[in-house]
């Protein structure tokens, strides 16, 4: 009888230090390492790279039916465009129905350390270790200003953290 695998699922808002955390115990422990945030910025980039809308349905799930792990490696799934298409294909149910499976699949074989929203509610509920990264908006949105400026890409603190509030209402929605 084979072991069950490992997952650890590691939620908390935007900028928490959620993907710190997660790559640090992935590379102590061993095991695969997967930001979920990155699957629907790789799924709205596919959509773009085909000229198409992030919010037709039916290309955005197809887009995200097709997506494959060296899709979660391209250079250009951050910034404004990235974060947009991203937004559009969220909102999708059968965007969110295919990474549900592309995660599940991610962890089932080795185990795996996974960051995101409801990793630890929906995507592994039986995950054995769950933990919940969270610290204050404004050191969040300090911290992804030094992202944003450590990449050459201009934004205001103020900017910055009032989109990560917006972001952060609408997730409790």
């Amino acid at each position: 009888m084979s072991p069950v695998p490992r997952i650890i699922a590691i939620d908390g808002p935007a900028a928490a230090g959620k993907g710190t955390l997660a790559r640090r115990l992935a590379a102590e422990l061993g095991l695969p390492y997967l930001d979920t945030g990155l699957l629907y910025r790789a799924v709205g980039r596919r959509v773009l790279d085909s000229e198409a809308d992030p919010a037709d349905p039916v290309v955005a799930e197809a887009a995200a039916r097709a997506l494959q792990p060296s899709d979660l490696e391209r250079g250009d799934l951050r910034g404004p465009a990235a974060d947009a298409a991203a937004a559009a294909v969220a909102s999708v149910p059968g965007v969110r129905a295919a990474l549900l499976d592309f995660q599940r699949n991610f962890g089932r074989e080795r185990g795996a350390v996974l960051d995101g929203r409801d990793i630890g509610t929906v995507i592994f509920p039986e995950a054995p270790a769950k933990l919940f990264v969270t610290a204050s908006l404004p050191e969040r949105a300090r911290r992804r200003w030094l992202e944003l400026r450590a990449k050459g890409t201009p934004a205001e603190l103020a900017t910055v953290e009032a989109d990560m509030r917006a972001r952060d209402a609408a997730d409790r929605a």
